[in-house]
Order: structure tokens, then C-alpha cells, then sequence
């Protein structure tokens, strides 16, 4: 099985279309919030949802930062 496999290096290996990548980012990041509306009462739920989208943001700006200084292809 592994003989039909092709052999390539790590740096052949392309990540996605990166544009498509921050879009669906920020959506995520918009679901998340937009949970937040809603009839439950406990805030745990909300906290949650602001920390996991949070995260979210700051590994996009983190990689927007990176991507400027030159440090990420």
C-alpha cells in the first residue's frame, strides 16, 4: 500500500487556499458569538464560546503578523 504512495518533500506539501482559511476564520469566529444570543441562563456556555473565539482571533492575528514581518510563506 504504501508503494503507490508518491514520495514528496514537506516543502512540496502546500497548505490550502489561505484566503478561504481567514474567511472561514472570522465566520467561526461570528457562529461563536452569535451563540451567545440565546435563551439559555448559566454564563458558562457564553464564556466558552468568547474564549475558543478569542483564540480563534489571536492565532489569525498572529499569523496575519508573521505573514507581514515575512517570517511565514
Amino acid at each position: 500500500m504504501a508503494d503507490s504512495e508518491p514520495v514528496v518533500a514537506p516543502d512540496q506539501l502546500k497548505p490550502g487556499n489561505r484566503k478561504a482559511g481567514r474567511i472561514l476564520g472570522v465566520l467561526t469566529i461570528l457562529a461563536l458569538l452569535a451563540c451567545t444570543m440565546g435563551n439559555h441562563e448559566g454564563n458558562v456556555e457564553n464564556l466558552f464560546l468568547i474564549v475558543i473565539a478569542a483564540g480563534i482571533a489571536v492565532t489569525l492575528i498572529g499569523d496575519a503578523v508573521l505573514r507581514r514581518a515575512g517570517l511565514r510563506e
